[in-house]
């Protein structure tokens, strides 16, 4: 019997001993709020959870306040469920809709408040405190089971997001009380390094505190593996297996002996990282044939400007960086929001450019894996890439250049890769097959592209690879064309892009240094980056996209996503705009192969192809309370090139046909969640 069947049978005062007045008027109000439909059964439960076993009255007092002014729906965004761990970790609010008196404590208006959100369900110490015991129980159970016997040992770092620095310090002393090592950066420092630190320093796991680009009051708890990748499984069941079992805050801490050590890091692996950055460039004569390029970086008040300020200079590329964002800043103010893939987060970066007559923008998100870019035209004006574009170009670019090097010729371009993620551009697939590359389709996140990684290190044979992390990039390069699979470049449409494999998550570092080498190439060539562009389209097709979502907040949000995602599975498209569908891939249900023949993992996505190639993929979000949509058509050319008239005509068809397909999508999602027979 739950809390709230008990609640039937009994007052809920007779259910805990030894109460105060208080404590007594805050169950009275719950009981009211249960009886008048206002709580939710898991809400109820889950404050009793966390009460229960408070060590603070901070936890009493938020509860309180909010029960006072009879903020229920505050309530039961809060603790209709507790935060999730799922494969990538946790991610969600830090700091409530409504933040009572009690979190905001010292701080003044306009300030962070001193303390995270009071709740099961957000990123707070309650969550940080449960995922670090569980992750580290975890990889005790491991070092057993592979009989290893000395201490796991934990990277962790964090980006400027409010409390990440405290989320980071507590994980570290969490970690170290039940007998792992820990390493933490000395501040905040991007996703990719904390990948590539993992590997070198050859740790059991790292953490990274950040929720990307997501809105400043949300953070999270980013878990990899010792392979320098996000968690995959079958470690990701048994984390999350750990951490669900842990539902109270307090524990008892090992003896001194038997625990951890907590030690800081910083500009030894920065350096490290930084050395294996710089082989990223193919051909550095065509960066000093483009000495007039001139380039904008912003790091949105994010972690970019560690790494990238340093790494433009040693390359010796001639750039600016946006003033008013180079600064750590969780709440970054100059943005709506500091998302690279948002036209309006690179306004100030764009206006600069205007001004100093710059070629490119490249800005990089709060935790550096993501890259957006806008590119000076033809016609002289700003123009803004999507992810889809910006993959494409440097697919294409680093692809040519190994050939023309001779890294790749055609007797060995079999055992080269370049892999995206199913909802990104079928351009590169393109690009892979002109030129004899397998093109490798993955789940959309990067652990699936690093899960591959890991499995061509491992073809390659054991005497060959022994330190395969302490090899050099030229070395890991012959024995990958030689023994296994030479990756040449992987990315996703949401600004997700890598070039190498000493960095197994996407790298917003690299993706500067990288997308900087191909506009230094367009410059040498008396071209801007988007003549380029138009040179690939005209050679192999015009690929275009449309991305969009429908978002729903909250627990009742929640159920919208859900019933919407199982329309689709169990009530699919057959027409659409008057077109057949004619293949439908359900990623839920149906057993789906990759090229390699590897089993693609089971995730709520379905794609939808109509009968002139038309795709439409449609998935739940697993970070952001939204369900998207992406939309895919294409045009090949059918006698050699297009020219520059027929280019610029199927531009503009098929984005009016894209248009017109996101307008039918949101008609019929809206009637999809009206209908209860869906």
């Amino acid at each position: 019997m739950d809390f709230i069947e008990r609640l039937q049978s009994k007052s809920i005062t007779e259910q805990l001993p030894a109460m105060s007045g208080d404590v007594e008027e805050l169950n009275s109000r719950i009981e009211r709020a249960v009886a008048r439909g206002q709580l939710l059964k898991s809400t109820v439960k889950n404050i009793r959870t966390l009460l229960a076993g408070a060590t603070t009255d901070l936890y009493f007092n938020s509860v309180n306040q909010l029960a006072n002014s009879c903020e229920w729906p505050e309530l039961n965004d809060r603790f209709y469920q507790t935060l999730a761990f799922g494969t990538g970790g946790l991610r969600g609010r830090t700091i409530g809709k409504i933040v009572t008196t009690a979190e905001r404590g010292n701080a003044g208006e306009g300030e962070r408040p001193e303390f995270p959100c009071v709740c099961t369900n957000a990123m707070n110490f309650f969550n940080i405190n449960r995922a670090t015991r569980g992750l580290v129980a975890y990889l005790h159970d491991w070092n057993r089971r592979k009989e290893i016997s000395a201490k796991p040992k934990l990277v962790i770092a964090h980006d400027p997001r409010f409390f990440s620095n405290e989320f980071a310090e507590l994980a570290a002393r969490i970690a170290a009380e039940n007998g792992c090592d820990a390493s933490v950066f000395e501040g905040p420092r991007s996703v990719p390094e904390l990948s590539f630190a993992v590997r070198y320093l050859k740790a059991s796991a790292g953490v990274v505190i950040t929720a990307s680009h997501n809105p400043p009051y949300d953070n999270g708890y980013k878990v990899y593996f010792s392979d320098g990748a996000q968690v995959i499984e079958p470690h990701a069941s048994g984390i999350i297996a750990k951490v669900n079992a842990i539902t109270a805050e307090s524990f008892t801490p090992l003896p001194k002996d038997r625990q951890g050590k907590v030690t800081t890091i910083g500009k030894d692996i920065d350096q490290a990282y930084m050395r294996r950055l710089e082989t990223l460039i193919l051909d550095p004569q065509v960066i000093r044939e483009a000495k007039s390029l001139r380039i904008i970086y912003t790091p949105l008040h994010g972690t970019g400007s560690v790494i990238i300020k340093p790494m433009l200079t040693r390359l010796g590329f001639n750039f600016q960086v946006v003033p008013e964002q180079d600064r750590f800043d969780g709440r970054f103010p100059t943005v709506k929001s500091p998302n690279p893939e948002n036209a309006e987060a690179l306004t100030i970066a764009i206006n600069l450019a205007q001004k100093e007559d710059a070629d490119l923008v490249v800005a990089t998100d709060p935790d550096c894996d993501r890259m957006g870019a806008a590119v000076r035209g033809k016609d002289g004006k700003m123009k803004l890439l999507t992810g889809n574009q910006i993959g494409s170009l440097l697919a294409w670019y680093r692809t040519k250049t190994l050939f023309d090097k001779g890294v790749l010729n055609e007797q060995n371009a079999a055992r080269a890769v370049i892999i995206k993620t199913f909802v990104t551009t079928d351009l590169q697939k393109a690009i892979a097959d002109y030129y004899g590359l397998r093109c490798v389709e993955t789940l959309t996140g990067f652990k699936y592209i690093g899960a591959k990684l890991g499995n061509y290190e491992r073809a390659i044979p054991d005497q060959l690879r022994q330190n395969y992390v302490d090899l050099a990039e030229q070395e890991t390069r012959r024995l990958r064309l030689a023994h296994s699979s030479f990756y040449v470049f992987g990315g996703e449409e949401s600004y997700g892009y890598s070039g190498a494999d000493f960095v197994r998550d996407k790298d917003g570092n690299g993706a500067v240094i990288m997308f900087c080498e191909v506009a230094a190439y367009a410059k040498s060539r008396g071209q801007t980056v988007d003549q380029l562009l138009d040179e690939i389209f005209a050679t192999f097709g015009y690929f275009a996209e449309k991305n969009a979502s429908l978002v729903f907040e909250g627990a009742e949000g929640a159920n919208k996503i859900v019933r919407l995602a199982e329309s689709y599975r169990t009530h699919p498209f057959s027409a659409v705009l008057g077109l057949k569908v004619i293949g439908i891939k359900n990623f839920e249900a149906d057993m789906i192969e990759d090229v390699e023949d590897d089993l693609i993992p089971k995730e709520k996505m379905s794609i939808f192809e109509l009968e002139d190639r038309t795709r439409i993929a449609v998935r739940p979000s697993g970070t952001e309370p939204k369900i998207k949509y992406y939309l895919f058509a294409q045009r090949r050319p059918e006698n050699g090139k297009f020219d520059s008239a027929e280019l610029s005509k199927i531009k503009a068809q098929v984005g009016e046909k894209l248009d017109r397909l996101w307008d039918w999508l949101q008609k019929d999602a809206e009637s999809r969640l009206s209908d209860r027979s869906r």
